[in-house]
Parts: structure tokens; C-alpha cells; sequence
């Protein structure tokens, strides 16, 4: 790279929940950024679209060209076969980015215990994980559990039933624990570590200030929303499948892409690793004030 050139930075998925805070803020600290998505004609955010798919592997070659830094966040949940989708995806993007000489990958993925008995879905989150760097490019993985911002599948589950339940009887996962995060967090850490050397090929956890339980989430949710709290009776035997049926019957999730995210809420998620503060130094935002924020309300 010449003097004064910009970091060139190609996002795949910028048109996703994540992706589409992403760019503007990439923009915003002076990265040459490119949109990669599958139509590239209607295309309307910042940075310049490129045309490519995950799941044609020639479209890669052209799509990551002459990038310094792939961001990469794509998943197929809301497929039976997502496990091999993502598998398929990864496996392509890594090697097309090594081929191109990519400098750096980071990808998003879940939080988690390597040593539980983690779901398919967590499972497919760590494989991808590695996959992307089997072609020799450092990846940097950011690990995050509930994203907590307006258009975020997570979120709308939250909002949705809330909004639509004066009082709820819940499964028994509600009561796990897990540590929410911003979406303007996420994007702050997406972008401390693009092109940042103490980052490539680790391995970080991201989270809020708080570990709550779903529970508390919805209770939090409901007052912000409501002025008031949830009725919440758990009960002590609810499958996945009942659980993905009855989120399909109250809110506007499909059943699939319900399924594969309950399947992951008996597996507690908390922040054990603190060493991302020590690369991109900030407070992260409580969940009350990502709630507010992801319904539009000014700050407390």
C-alpha cells in the first residue's frame, strides 16, 4: 500500500442486521469500504457495492481483489441445512480471501464454552471460526451473545413478544444466563480491530456491562415499552420445537430460523475474557440503554 492510501475493507453480508450499521461507520473512520452482496444493482448504502456470493466461489475471487481487511458476517439460520450452508460459505470465502491476499479477516461469531455441549448453532458459529483461516489469512473472531438493536432477529423476538403478550408462559431457558450487547458496541469493536496488529488471529469475547438471564431481558423490555412489568410463569417442560412453534404463533419468526436460535438458549453465554478492553477501550452501553436505544428513545 502507498503512502496515504486508504485501507481498502470489504464487508460480506453489509446488508444485514449488523452489516448495515457497519458500513457508515467504516466510512466514517476513513476506510475505503466495499458492500459485497448478492444485488449489487439495488444497492443504495455507503461505500461501493460489489457484486458476489458466498455460495459461488468464482463470484469471491473478483469480490476480494485488491482488499486489505474482510469482514465477514453471513449465516444462514433460516435454513434446515445451515450447518452445511455455513460450512460451504466459510470454506470459500477463506480460501478465495488467501488467494487475493488478504491481510486480515474478522468475523463475528457466538458466544460460549468450547468444553459445553454447545447447540448447532453455536457449534456452526466456532467451525466457521476455523475454516475461514485454513487458507493461511489471521482471522480475528469476535464472540457476542444477544445483539440488542432495531432489526436484530434477537431483539425482535424481545420487542415482539413483549409487545404482543400481556403475560407470558415462558420455557425453562428464560432463566439461563447470558450478557447482551449493544449493536453500536459490536460495530465499535468491529471497527477497533480492523487492521489492528495486537488483533490478528486472536480470538475475543465482547458483552455489555450486565449478565442477565431472558427473564430479565423481557422484564427490562416490558418497562421501557410498557411503563410497567411482565407476568412471567415458567414452566418446567417446553422442547425446542414447541418453543419455535410457539414464537412462530406470537411473533413474525419463522419457525426454522426460531429453532435454531432456542436451541442455543440453554447455553449459558457470558463474557470469561476480558482482553478486548485492552485493544479497543470504551464502556460498553447497560442493556437498559441499548432497549431504549433500540426502540428509539433518547438516552437516559
Amino acid at each position: 500500500m502507498t503512502p496515504g492510501e486508504q485501507t481498502r475493507v470489504l464487508v460480506a453480508g453489509a446488508t444485514g442486521f449488523v452489516g448495515r450499521r457497519l458500513l457508515p461507520a467504516l466510512v466514517e473512520a476513513g476506510y475505503d469500504v466495499r458492500a459485497m452482496t448478492r444485488r449489487p444493482e439495488s444497492y443504495d448504502g455507503p461505500g461501493t457495492a460489489v457484486g458476489a456470493d458466498v455460495a459461488d466461489p468464482e463470484s469471491l475471487v473478483d469480490a476480494l481483489t485488491d482488499v486489505d481487511v474482510a469482514v465477514y458476517l453471513v449465516h444462514s439460520l433460516d435454513h434446515e441445512d445451515f450447518e452445511a450452508r455455513d460450512r460451504a460459505a466459510a470454506r470459500a470465502f477463506g480460501a478465495a480471501a488467501a488467494g487475493a491476499g488478504v491481510r486480515q479477516i474478522v468475523y463475528l461469531g457466538g458466544l460460549g464454552d468450547d468444553d459445553d455441549n454447545l447447540s448447532a448453532h453455536l457449534r456452526s458459529r466456532r467451525e466457521v471460526e476455523g475454516l475461514l483461516g485454513l487458507g493461511g489469512v489471521p482471522v480475528t473472531v469476535l464472540r457476542a451473545a444477544i445483539v440488542v438493536g432495531r432489526g436484530g432477529i434477537s431483539w425482535e423476538l424481545t420487542r415482539q413478544l413483549v409487545k404482543n403478550l400481556p403475560a407470558m408462559v415462558v420455557p425453562h431457558w428464560t432463566s439461563t444466563r447470558t450478557q447482551p450487547i449493544a449493536l453500536d458496541d459490536v460495530v465499535a469493536y468491529l471497527v477497533g480491530v480492523i487492521d489492528e496488529e495486537k488483533a490478528l488471529g486472536r480470538i475475543f469475547e465482547i458483552g455489555g456491562p450486565e449478565v442477565m438471564t431472558y427473564r430479565d431481558m423481557l422484564q427490562i423490555a416490558s418497562e421501557e415499552m410498557q411503563g410497567q412489568r411482565l407476568r412471567i410463569v415458567p414452566v418446567p417442560v417446553m422442547t425446542p420445537r414447541l418453543s419455535s412453534y410457539w414464537l412462530a404463533l406470537v411473533t413474525d419468526v419463522d419457525v426454522t430460523t426460531g429453532r435454531n436460535l432456542i436451541d442455543s438458549m440453554d447455553t449459558e453465554v457470558v463474557v470469561t475474557d476480558q482482553s478486548i478492553r485492552d485493544v479497543v477501550p470504551f464502556e460498553p452501553t447497560g442493556y437498559r440503554e441499548a432497549v431504549r436505544l433500540a426502540l428509539g428513545k433518547p438516552a437516559i
